[in-house]
């Protein structure tokens, strides 16, 4: 299977200067873990995570006056629509990330989570050659 199959192409956007409080907000109201935050002074995409505002609200800072601007990763893994489930589960595990942004050539055509991969192997019956013991 390919990511194609089981990423999202709706993509959650936010900008530099919504606040971490407006950021969990929109990820809450979509269902999403992450968001795609498009910075014009950036060569590529950037992503802001759950983890982010968790981090955030964790080390004691306001939700409420954080920007996304301020805890945004620069290290965003870009994936093909082509490449396999497997793949793309290999990369995910091994950069310890949940969240894959799906490009074809500079466009964004979707996102990639590590729950999109196990719906998809759970909805078409994967199955593992361990068993119980």
């Amino acid at each position: 299977m390919e990511v194609r199959e089981g990423m999202s192409d709706l993509v959650l956007t936010v900008g530099l200067g919504h606040t971490l409080r407006e950021a969990a907000r929109m990820m809450s109201e979509r269902g999403v873990g992450a968001a795609v935050v498009l910075d014009e002074e950036s060569p590529g995409p950037r992503i802001i995570s759950e983890r982010d505002v968790l981090r955030s609200v964790g080390a004691g800072q306001d939700p409420d006056s954080e920007r996304v601007g301020d805890h945004v990763s620069d290290s965003v893994i870009t994936a093909s629509p082509d490449w396999s489930l497997e793949r793309a589960a290999s990369e995910m595990a091994a950069r310890r990330i949940r969240h894959l942004v799906i490009v074809e050539g500079p466009e964004i055509v979707g996102m990639l989570s590590m729950r999109d991969i196990m719906r998809v192997w759970t909805q078409e019956g994967a199955t593992s050659a361990m068993t119980p013991g």
